[in-house]
């Protein structure tokens, strides 16, 4: 190019220097100006962007789940807060705010696909379910400027029900959601769930025994291990290869009262999960143990013929943690980056979930009754035959209760 001039467009990005993570872009606003006297004016000081990791936590009641839509602004969503929280405090340019690659953006987990539709009704129970997932351990990677306080700037723009909790330095070219091993999600239930059919579909008095939870817990067991969850999903045929998934491991903790109504967390930790797996995969258990479907149902929806199983609420669904063991060994002992380790933030992960996430999901349960007006629903499925065959008997779930999409990622 003559003269090595550089064209108007690419002005503003200059390379600075060699860094660890390749060429390092110093950003300014003007080319450097002229002024009386004949001597070059300093061009204003920008920071280098740097590539990070931000540990986030927020209730997602109210929202349209993590990912940002731009296409379809009426629905809300959690990153819509946060790029606007981010430019706010200085971090990115504002045009980094509508194109979120400029920064590059990605998520360890979607924690719900925005809704295509207004709203999801319930033709059965007439009532609106709008509740999103929620996340204690939300890993989101990104290159802003290293600004002072930056966490305490970020915070101060952003709803109190979603914080930023933790921050680390990376290696350019880390993409939080092909660098993580596992996730491990939990999901927080009334245990009347667990209760017989028989039994009231909400008695609030009911009391996990020791021995149906023995049971909860053989039937989650069977879960770990590689299968083939096509049922467990939608629009994923039975010799699809992403369609097997790989469980760590699956379990229900000891039951614990809250306002007079018993809970149980079930954790479950997985390589990744496909849309509305774990819902689905906690909808089943309940199912066998209420009584209205068989065990063998297990593994018969490993099978390739279809398996009518029903998606649990996702009220109760909470994305915990994220975890990143083959990055930490290969990076986090070489004395130049930290381990993606967030030990040092439990404290306020826990604080976090106490304060929002649990009384959030008690309050809604009790005002909302979505897990009873689900647990309604459990006796218009087929668990003998196909799914398609429920349908061809009338025993059809509304597509309506497709609700609050996604759990884990898609594909």
């Amino acid at each position: 190019m003559a003269g090595n001039k550089v064209p108007p467009a690419l002005a503003s990005h200059q390379p600075d220097r060699k860094g660890r993570g390749g060429w390092v872009w110093e950003e300014t606003e003007h080319p450097a100006k002229r002024v009386k006297g004949g001597e070059d004016e300093e061009p204003p000081r920008k920071l280098p962007k740097r590539k990070i990791v931000l540990l986030m936590a927020y209730s997602g009641k109210g929202y349209h789940g993590m990912q940002r839509n731009l296409g379809s602004s009426q629905f809300r969503t959690i990153e819509d807060d946060l790029v606007s929280a981010l430019v706010q405090a200085g971090c990115i340019p504002e045009n980094h705010g509508t194109d979120m690659r400029k920064m590059s953006f990605q998520r360890c987990a979607r924690t719900d696909k925005p809704l295509r539709t207004s709203a999801c009704f319930c033709l059965y129970t007439g009532f609106l379910f709008h509740w999103g997932v929620s996340a204690a351990g939300q890993v989101v990677s990104l290159k802003v400027w290293l600004i002072d306080d930056i966490l305490d700037k970020i915070n101060s723009h952003l709803p109190s029900h979603i914080r930023i909790l933790g921050l680390k330095r990376v290696t350019g070219g880390f993409n939080s959601k092909n660098k993580c091993d596992a996730r491990t999600y939990c999901y927080m239930l009334p245990t009347f769930a667990f209760a017989h059919k028989d039994r009231d579909v909400q008695d609030e008095s009911y009391r996990l025994s020791a021995e149906t939870l023995q049971q909860v817990n053989r039937l989650l067991a069977c879960y770990k291990g590689t299968h083939n969850f096509h049922n467990f999903t939608s629009q994923k045929g039975p010799r699809e290869p992403s369609a097997r998934r790989y469980i760590l491991e699956m379990y229900c903790e000891e039951p614990f009262v809250r306002e007079g109504l018993e809970f149980a967390v079930i954790k479950v930790k997985g390589q990744s999960f496909m849309m509305h797996q774990i819902r689905k995969m906690v909808g089943l258990v309940v199912a066998i143990v209420k009584g209205y479907a068989p065990e063998s149902v297990l593994e018969r929806s490993w099978g390739e013929e279809k398996v009518d199983v029903p998606k649990a609420p996702g009220l109760g669904l909470v994305l915990e943690r994220v975890h990143f063991e083959k990055y930490n060994q290969r990076f986090g002992g070489d004395g130049l980056h930290e381990p993606l380790d967030w030990t040092q933030e439990e404290g306020k992960v826990t604080a976090f979930k106490e304060q929002y996430i649990y009384p959030t999901i008690v309050s809604t349960e009790r005002d909302e009754r979505s897990m009873a007006q689900w647990l309604n629903t459990l006796p218009i499925h087929n668990f003998s035959g196909t799914a398609l065959g429920a349908a061809d008997t009338g025993a059809k779930v509304p597509s309506s209760l497709e609700g609050s999409e996604g759990d884990g990622d898609t594909d």
